[in-house]
């Protein structure tokens, strides 16, 4: 028995999980895409993503400005995000 085998290496590929708000403990759905960096370690045009729910958009906004990180929040495209096509 390989240990391999325990894991179900023949259940196909593994299904996407919905996009969650970055929020520390919450599993909300996301809506919404936070764009920033860092420009202490990050290139200007480079953008990292947090995901944010309608109850926390306002509150990582608001972290990511007092910090100088933000710069730009756009609503979250789902359809981009699972791939398919609406």
């Amino acid at each position: 028995m390989n240990i391999f085998d325990l894991a179900g290496g023949d259940a196909g590929p593994a299904e996407t999980a919905a996009p969650m708000c970055s929020r520390k403990a919450c599993r909300t759905g996301a809506a919404w895409q936070l764009l920033w960096n860092n420009p202490k370690i990050h290139s200007p045009e480079r953008r990292k993503v947090w995901l944010a729910c309608e109850e926390h958009r306002l509150w990582l906004e608001d972290y990511l400005q007092t910090r100088g990180l933000w710069k730009e929040t756009l609503p979250l495209d789902l359809a981009a995000v699972s791939g398919t096509d609406s």
